[in-house]
């Protein structure tokens, strides 16, 4: 979803530095975050605290005040946060009879406001799956195969759209083939984790590049 469907990834970083600004008045830079990003919060938040060592750091505050920031963030009314083409693509995919899913390491809180500002409808997504109910989240394959299940689709058969290095683990893990888009890395640092194709951002994916995979 971040990343992917939704150009949230910097708005997220900003939104946990300003966390430990906030509760522990420490100064980090927003790009300390990205070795952490599609792990789910506990790890985006956790990992920054890790490396300062941050004394009473408390993952459950640090977590409840990043989406306090995060959602503030997004509730402007000039803030755009999804991908050209993104929707679309969703909705050519479904036009041409393939099932679609949301697979996300985000609590569902963020990810129901994230598909809510990009303009998703339910109707979009056969399966939107978020990490609270999981233990083991990416880069364990749970959610993908979460989501296989609920629609109805062996993995197999799944193409996975990522754009972390933590995703796209999870979705080899599952036995799912992957798009990797470079909105966080670069192509070169993509590559070193092996996407089975490579597009610089959903834009760039057609409803082609999904279902015609032998060409690839």
């Amino acid at each position: 979803m971040d990343g992917v469907l939704c150009a949230s990834e910097g708005l997220s970083r900003e939104a946990a530095a300003l966390v430990f600004k906030q509760l522990h008045q420490l100064k980090v830079a927003p790009e300390e975050f990205i070795p952490f990003g599609g792990q789910g919060e506990e790890s985006f938040l956790g990992g920054v605290a890790a490396k300062y060592s941050v004394a009473g750091y408390q993952p459950e505050a640090a977590k409840q005040q990043f989406f306090a920031n995060y959602l503030a963030s997004i509730a402007g009314p000039n803030v755009q946060i999804v991908y050209p083409g993104a929707v679309e693509l969703v909705r050519a995919c479904r036009a041409a009879g393939l099932k679609t899913a949301v697979g996300s390491s985000a609590e569902q809180v963020k990810v129901d406001a994230n598909l809510a500002a990009a303009g998703f409808a339910a109707a979009d997504f056969d399966a939107v799956v978020a990490a609270d109910d999981f233990e083991a989240i990416k880069p364990a394959p749970d959610i993908f195969l979460a989501a296989a299940r609920m629609m109805g689709v062996a993995a197999a058969d799944c193409v996975v759209v990522e754009d972390a290095p933590a995703g796209i683990q999870a979705a080899k893990a599952a036995g799912m083939r992957v798009i990797g888009v470079t909105t966080m890395l670069s192509a070169e640092e993509l590559a070193q984790h092996s996407p089975d194709l490579t597009r610089g951002a959903i834009t760039n994916i057609t409803v082609t590049d999904i279902t015609n995979w032998g060409t690839h």
